[in-house]
């Protein structure tokens, strides 16, 4: 129950029995000594839980920057105030401004960001189509010019594309080539070198193949490194020069 008999202000060196008769709590968990400073703000009354101004006029500007809960019913916030308040709304202020202009100084900057943000989803939608209609096409032909070799399907080649489509690659060549498969495939990608592997289950149930075994020892060719799965596995490397002698090495380890 907080005393209504003890005017707004700061108690400073107030005993603490004689600070808990005034109501006063502790917010922050701390321990308190036998003296304790005390502030009381209309129905607030409070253990000093840090620095207090004399007068509001004297914090400046005050912008608060967030709030979050301390305990049951009980909400903390944090602000910025005087020279690093003042601060922090020039700087906003000179963004807003440069962000105009990047656009033709637009009257209603919001509208023209919401449109921008838009057109961007939209095209990378469409780039994600394309990609996958290249990843499609790209596997069919692989497949098409698949090779008969001691009675395993082997699929090799060194493409410019990039990590995420190789994957999809060799995916969708395990779709259309489902049984004996081998497909190798090397790829470099600004400037990366990489390597993929799939099998087919047979290949892994029937020959005992690891594709993540495999692929350790033929990442050596463009020195790197990487594993995966026994039917996929996946490494990249730093020599562009070694791609072509590493997928043959992957051929070589599984005797074809």
């Amino acid at each position: 129950m907080i005393r209504k008999d003890y005017p707004i202000g700061e108690y400073r060196d107030t005993p603490i029995e004689e600070a808990k008769k005034m109501g006063a709590v502790a917010l922050f968990g701390e321990k308190y000594g036998d003296k304790v400073r005390v502030v009381r703000f209309g129905p607030s009354c409070e253990f000093c839980g840090g620095i207090h101004a004399t007068s509001t006029g004297r914090i400046g500007f005050f912008k608060i920057v967030s709030e979050s809960s301390v305990a049951a019913g009980i909400r903390r916030i944090e602000a910025m105030t005087g020279e690093t308040c003042e601060n922090a709304l020039y700087l906003l202020e000179d963004t807003l401004r440069d962000l105009k202009a990047m656009f033709n100084n637009a009257k209603d900057l919001k509208a023209v960001l919401a449109k921008y943000v838009d057109e961007h989803d939209t095209m990378r939608k469409e780039l994600e189509s394309f990609r996958q209609q290249a990843v499609d096409r790209t596997a069919k032909e692989l497949a098409e010019h698949v090779k008969a070799v001691n009675g395993v399907n082997v699929v090799k080649a060194v493409l410019p594309v990039d990590p995420a489509s190789a994957k999809d690659i060799v995916f969708k060549v395990r779709e259309l080539v489902p049984e004996k498969l081998v497909c190798v495939l090397g790829s470099v990608h600004d400037n990366r070198p990489q390597l993929s592997i799939m099998l087919s289950d047979d290949m892994v149930k029937d020959h005992e193949l690891n594709a993540g075994k495999i692929i350790r020892e033929a990442a050596k060719l463009i020195k790197g490194g990487g594993g995966g799965q026994p039917h996929y596995a996946q490494a990249g490397g730093k020599d562009t020069d070694g791609v072509n002698a590493a997928v043959e090495k992957v051929l070589e380890l599984v005797n074809l």
